[in-house]
C-alpha cells in the first residue's frame, strides 16, 4: 500500500527565500527521522510564504500506512513556523 499526500502550506515568520528553505530542511529533518516518510517540495519554490509538499509512506497494511500519515501531518499542524491549510490524500 502506497499512500501519498500533497499538502500546502503557508509560512508567515520567514522573510525570505533562505528562511523559508531553513524551515522547510528542519521540518522534513524531523519527519524523516521520527516517522521513515519521504518527502519533497513540489511547487511555489520561488515563494518565501508559500509551500507545496508531497509525503509518501509504503506499507503492506493500509490501517498502518494511514495512521503514519494521520501522525505526521499531526506533527505538522504542532510545527509553530508554518500552517498546513490545504491537504489532499491518495491511495496508490
Amino acid at each position: 500500500m502506497i499512500l501519498y499526500a500533497e499538502i500546502e502550506c503557508m509560512m508567515y515568520e520567514g522573510h525570505s527565500l533562505k528562511d523559508k528553505r531553513s524551515i522547510i530542511k528542519r521540518l522534513f529533518q524531523k519527519l524523516r527521522q521520527e516517522f521513515n516518510v519521504a518527502l519533497t517540495e513540489l511547487d511555489y519554490h520561488d515563494l518565501w510564504q508559500r509551500t507545496k509538499i508531497g509525503i509518501v509512506t509504503i506499507s503492506n497494511n493500509t490501517k498502518h500506512a494511514e495512521q503514519v500519515l494521520q501522525r505526521v501531518l499531526q506533527r505538522i499542524d504542532n510545527y509553530s513556523e508554518l500552517e498546513r491549510t490545504i491537504t489532499n490524500i491518495e491511495h496508490v
